[in-house]
């Protein structure tokens, strides 16, 4: 990536967190890591992040929720579900609520770096068609 993105990890598990962020550090990510969506959003308002990497099960708020609220509060940020409990329906879901991808656990360095990737060429592009008022 050739300008850091801003990320922010959501998972209520320690190893997926640390996982995510030393993977991150090596891609020349600034990462930051939140336990729970109640923490993710207020996070968010302190600093808007450009990629969120969010868990759908998680104690509190879930990730649904919070996805759906990210988008209608920070429509610019990109989200990447990533889950332990991959199913159709909230795959289909996710995408409806404006999730960018959508991966099943366990995943693989190279497949949060691409997705982390893929998201923020998202984001800059969609940044881009704002400015100009189309592709």
């Amino acid at each position: 990536m050739n300008e850091k993105a801003n990320i922010l990890i959501v998972d209520d598990e320690e190893v997926v967190r640390l996982s995510h962020l030393r993977t991150l550090a090596s891609a020349q990510c600034k990462a930051e890591v939140a336990w729970n969506g109640d923490e993710a959003l207020r996070v968010m308002e302190q600093h808007p992040y450009d990629v969120i990497l969010l868990d759908l099960r998680m104690p509190g708020l879930d990730g649904m929720t919070v996805l759906q609220t990210i988008k209608e509060r920070w429509p610019e940020c990109q989200v990447v579900i990533i889950t332990g409990y991959p199913s159709i329906e909230t795959a289909k879901e996710a995408v409806r609520l404006g999730a960018q991808n959508y991966l099943a656990k366990p995943v693989s360095p190279d497949e949060v770096i691409k997705a982390t990737n893929d998201a923020m060429m998202q984001k800059k592009w969609g940044l881009q068609k704002d400015r100009t008022g189309h592709a």
